[in-house]
């Protein structure tokens, strides 16, 4: 199996319960604020990715990558950052209670 097939699963998920909260109050805040995570997270993956296959921590088998890459790092490795900056907010939102329950004091 590739690593491109792997990282397939992940990102349908995140697609299917990010959607899931287009619904929900607050859906373009929450999006931007996702999406500025995500350039977050994937800059810190760029950088310390690179150092981490530069100074040989790990490789990658070559017939399991797709051959695009941004610097050393393959770019499959990036899916995951991507996905955990959509998927933890939407979960987050779809397992929160709809209305904020009213104060009784």
């Amino acid at each position: 199996m590739t690593y491109p097939l792997i990282v397939v699963p992940f990102v349908v998920i995140t697609l299917i319960v990010t959607l899931a909260t287009a619904r929900r109050s607050r859906f373009r805040e929450r999006m931007a604020s996702a999406a500025l995570t995500a350039l977050v997270l994937v800059g810190l993956t760029l950088v310390f990715d690179n150092l981490m296959i530069a100074v040989d921590l790990f490789s990658y088998p070559q017939e399991h990558l797709s051959g695009l890459k941004l610097g050393l790092a393959p770019i499959e490795d990036f899916a995951y950052p991507l996905c955990a900056a959509f998927l933890v907010p939407s979960l987050f939102t779809l397992l929160s209670p709809r209305h904020a329950p009213k104060d009784t004091a």
